[in-house]
């Protein structure tokens, strides 16, 4: 049992995906305090216009998916590095991982 502690420990890919879950755990908080202004813009631009804002929608969107991969990443249910390691749109095709282990 030791043994197996001891070998998960030296896992040199466990300890990068640490760390990028660290980088990725302060970038998801800049992108959830800018989802708070897009929302904020939104209301405005909705009270103003009387409708939604079509380039803050699309804004929005893609930063909630970017949010999503991110989370997916620190949660390991992916493996794909959220951007600027892989394309900006790549969460529609992200490989979930099952039980620990890559979707084929």
């Amino acid at each position: 049992m030791d043994e197996q502690i001891n070998a998960n420990l030296k896992q040199i890919s466990t300890w990068k995906r640490i760390f990028f879950m660290l980088i990725f755990s302060i970038i998801g908080e800049l992108v959830r305090m800018l989802l708070w202004a897009v929302v904020i813009l939104q209301i405005a631009s909705t009270l103003l216009t009387g409708k939604p804002n079509e380039n803050i929608l699309n804004f929005g969107r893609n930063l909630s998916l970017y949010s999503y991969h991110i989370l997916l990443f620190m949660t390991f249910n992916t493996d794909t590095l959220p951007f600027p390691f892989s394309d900006w749109n790549v969460t529609a095709e992200l490989q979930l991982t099952e039980a620990g282990t890559p979707k084929e």
